[in-house]
């Protein structure tokens, strides 16, 4: 191998445009621009989104945010909040009629904050992994 004859590899090096050089390149006149037109001319560029005067998509929807349907039904209670019921068994129902839960809910998760002394049966309700441990560990049972 000698320093006069090391060449890249092929197909690496690509052969730039020349653009403005005669008919024969087949980028003359033109300039691989077409005819007329914002993009034609220099300077001609648009930012994204645009739309030609139009109002743009992004600014006709509306921005509401997001909201949850199923966080809507869905209610949260304490272990600390079975505790002061001074029920044997706890459901949906009861909640409800407690003021602990809103009359639309549909679904109760237990969460697993504070403590449980008593025996509780929970009875239709989702309790969390350390909930379920807390409310068993208690004497109480999950349904």
């Amino acid at each position: 191998m000698r320093l006069n004859t090391i060449k890249p590899a092929a197909g690496s090096k690509k052969v730039a445009k020349r653009v403005g050089r005669g008919i024969g390149s087949g980028l003359g006149k033109t300039c691989g621009r077409g005819h007329k037109g914002q993009k034609s001319r220099s300077g001609g560029f648009h930012k994204v989104g645009f739309e030609g005067g139009q109002m743009p998509l992004q600014k006709r929807l509306p921005k509401i945010g997001f909201s949850s349907r199923i966080a809507k039904k869905t209610g949260e209670i304490c272990l600390y909040h079975l505790e002061t019921l001074n029920e044997d068994t706890v459901d949906l129902a009861l909640l409800k009629e407690k003021g602990l839960v809103k009359s639309f809910v549909q679904k109760v998760k237990v969460v697993n904050t504070g403590t449980l002394s008593k025996a509780v049966k929970v009875v239709g309700l989702v309790p969390t992994k350390g909930a379920k441990e807390s409310i068993e560990k208690a004497g109480g049972s999950v349904e």
